[in-house]
């Protein structure tokens, strides 16, 4: 293998691991929560969110996928005033449905 095939495995092999979405400012405050968390709690709605599964065909780690999904249901659940998410479904193919609850007043 050349040093450039080299260099490119390697760089796509960091990138399956990367995180890239960031919370917003309202989300930061938001909570993944459990459904024993939520039984006092108003329900706001529901958010089904996605990310890249593989990055140029290689899978990326489920801790990166699993990541990026509670922080795009955070972003969705503070867009919806919501403080709190569940998931509602497990992850599949980059994909995950969370309930959103407001629990605080």
């Amino acid at each position: 293998m050349t040093a450039w095939r080299s260099l490119m495995v390697v760089s796509l092999l960091l990138l399956a691991g990367c995180t890239f979405v960031k919370p917003t400012e309202k989300a930061v405050s938001v909570r993944i929560g459990t459904a024993e968390d939520v039984v006092n709690c108003q329900r706001q709605g529901q958010t089904t969110v996605s990310t890249l599964a593989r990055v140029a065909g290689l899978p990326r780690y489920e801790s990166s996928i699993r990541d990026e999904l509670n922080t795009l249901a955070r972003n969705s659940a503070a867009n919806m005033g919501g403080d709190t998410v569940v998931p509602a479904t497990p992850v599949k193919d980059g994909s995950q449905t969370f309930t959103i609850y407001r629990c605080r007043p």
